[in-house]
């Protein structure tokens, strides 16, 4: 029985990865706050976001990352994949 904090490992996952690629990680109980220092504010780039891990009802209830906007980024189970996105995403690139 899911006891709640799957998606808090998750995000923990993710933000280790991140943080290891020396982005700064906040989580919390809003969700995990991804900051790129290399990346300014401008131009269509983001600086930060707060990603977040829920059920994706499309994909048979399993738990995806997704943006503050609600895009999906990836399964939970697919951290270097929601890394890669999370990277590109805070540089503004389009997938």
């Amino acid at each position: 029985m899911d006891d709640g904090t799957a998606p808090l490992a998750r995000l923990a996952a993710l933000g280790a990865h991140l943080a290891a690629r020396r982005f700064e990680v906040r989580l919390d109980s809003r969700g995990l706050q991804v900051t790129s220092p290399q990346v300014k504010d401008c131009c269509g780039r983001r600086e930060s976001d707060t990603i977040f891990c829920r059920v994706r009802d499309e994909d048979g209830g399993r738990l995806w990352y997704f943006t503050a906007s609600g895009e999906p980024i990836a399964p939970a189970d697919r951290v270097t994949d929601a890394a890669v996105f999370v990277l590109g995403h805070l540089a503004g690139e389009e997938r």
